[in-house]
């Protein structure tokens, strides 16, 4: 069984950065994807930014260019470096993996979660 905590929330203005960490316990799968989601009060989940493990980061065409997902190694933390950070982008952040699936969007895949960290930018 797999855990994830996640880390490094917090309120920010608009224009500001957060990183975002995600520590992973346990066995993880052998091919999987694992990354960030999102949840605004009132809207939909939604996938922001996924590595697979065999290779390929995915973003959501509303953070590329401003987010980064990146792993030093292997079962080191995953973060999420976030800049030019908008109102837009205030939502509970969820870590997740799970097995591969194109593009890793599929959030049925995703069979363990984390618990969420609070975005917040103000305008």
């Amino acid at each position: 069984q797999v855990q994830l905590a996640e880390s490094g929330g917090g309120s920010v203005q608009a224009g500001g950065s957060l990183r975002l960490s995600c520590a992973a316990s346990g066995n993880t799968y052998r091919n999987y994807c694992m990354g960030w989601f999102r949840q605004a009060p009132g809207k939909e989940r939604e996938g922001v930014a996924f590595i697979y493990s065999a290779g390929g980061i995915f973003y959501d065409d509303s953070v590329k260019g401003r987010f980064t997902i990146f792993q030093d190694k292997v079962e080191e933390p995953l973060h999420l470096q976030m800049n030019s950070l908008k109102p837009e982008d205030s939502a509970m952040y969820y870590c997740a993996i799970g097995l591969a699936s194109p593009s890793c969007g599929d959030a049925t895949r995703y069979l363990n979660w984390g618990l969420g960290t609070q975005v917040t930018v103000s305008s």
